[in-house]
């Protein structure tokens, strides 16, 4: 059965870090004559390459990619930015008579595109703010962290402890409402779609998952990470920055800080990429509408994956 057409049509295809998206996007955007819009909250970032793992122009093999190498680290980019600039960069892709493909891991922007969703980015308590942002300097982020895991528990399991932002915008949206971020997320995933839209996630063996995690960290460290984080200090880029948080980025800047030796340093950003897979894949799996794409149930054959996702969109596009 045909979708209504009245809706344009929108692909995401995310997964948990490590699953493949990069060439699986790039490989679907062919055969659908889609462009990219990435859903990735560092690859956005120039000079910040190794770390975020950022898609090369030989791998995006001639598809156009949006949000990617687009601000300095220094710029502000959280959920209102990203919603804005997706929508306009959709927009573009259809008039081009496109598909736009959403590809990336960070399920709340996907969310915000998907649904539409509403948050006032003016609707704030700057004193509160203010007050907690002093709570992070003085006592640690873990400090803040929970506050927010007393107050709302079900929102400190999808954000980790360092991403301060988010951390304190649920405690913000708490102390202004009395409601529960989790909730609000909860009641806005029941929102109707304005798209058309497929919603596949990568997924495969938690074990191999981690080993190909793993093997991605050793690869950055060889690829020169360290170097790269040194550049981003000496051009100015501050450690505090939220760009500079980013796992991999924060490990080694503790280690150039020696509060770590190197091989801490990467121990830590392979355990934190591992805990941020897992925190991945439970917001996915909270989601509705979701297609699974388990590696396991094609045999790893990437064309029969890639066939399985094809026959699905087919309904997406009128004739």
């Amino acid at each position: 059965m045909r979708e209504n057409f009245e809706k344009k049509p929108l692909v995401i295809l995310t997964g948990p870090t490590a699953s493949g998206k990069t060439e699986l996007s790039v490989r679907l955007a062919k055969e659908i004559n889609g462009e990219i819009i990435s859903a990735d909250s560092i690859q956005v970032y120039k000079y910040m390459d190794i770390g975020s793992a950022k898609v090369t122009l030989k791998e995006m093999e001639g598809i156009k990619h949006y949000l990617v190498d687009e601000l300095n680290p220094r710029d502000e980019f959280n959920i209102y930015v990203f919603k804005q600039m997706a929508k306009k960069y959709a927009e573009e892709i259809y008039a081009k008579g496109k598909i736009p493909i959403i590809a990336g891991g960070t399920g709340f922007y996907i969310q915000s595109l998907l649904y539409d969703i509403n948050f006032d980015e003016e609707d704030n308590d700057k004193a509160y703010r203010s007050e907690l942002m002093a709570l992070a300097k003085e006592k640690g982020n873990e400090y803040v962290f929970d506050m927010l895991k007393k107050t709302d528990p079900k929102s400190a399991e999808n954000i980790h402890f360092n991403n301060l932002k988010r951390v304190i915008r649920a405690l913000e949206y708490h102390h202004m409402t009395g409601k529960l971020m989790s909730e609000h997320n909860e009641e806005q995933r029941e929102n109707t779609s304005p798209y058309a839209f497929r919603y596949f996630v990568l997924n495969m063996d938690r074990d191999v998952l981690y080993d190909r995690i793993n093997r991605r960290v050793d690869i950055m460290m060889e690829k020169g990470l360290v170097d790269e984080v040194k550049k981003l200090l000496e051009m100015g880029f501050e450690k505090n920055l939220t760009s500079m948080q980013g796992i991999g980025y924060r490990e080694i800047i503790s280690y150039l800080d020696n509060e770590y030796s190197l091989d801490e340093a990467v121990e830590s950003i392979k355990q934190n990429t591992r805990h941020f897979a897992k925190r991945q894949l439970t917001w996915f799996r909270r989601e509705k509408s979701v297609d699974w794409i388990n590696y396991e149930d094609f045999q790893w054959d990437k064309e029969k994956m890639l066939e399985y996702m094809k026959n699905n969109i087919a309904n997406l596009i009128p004739r």
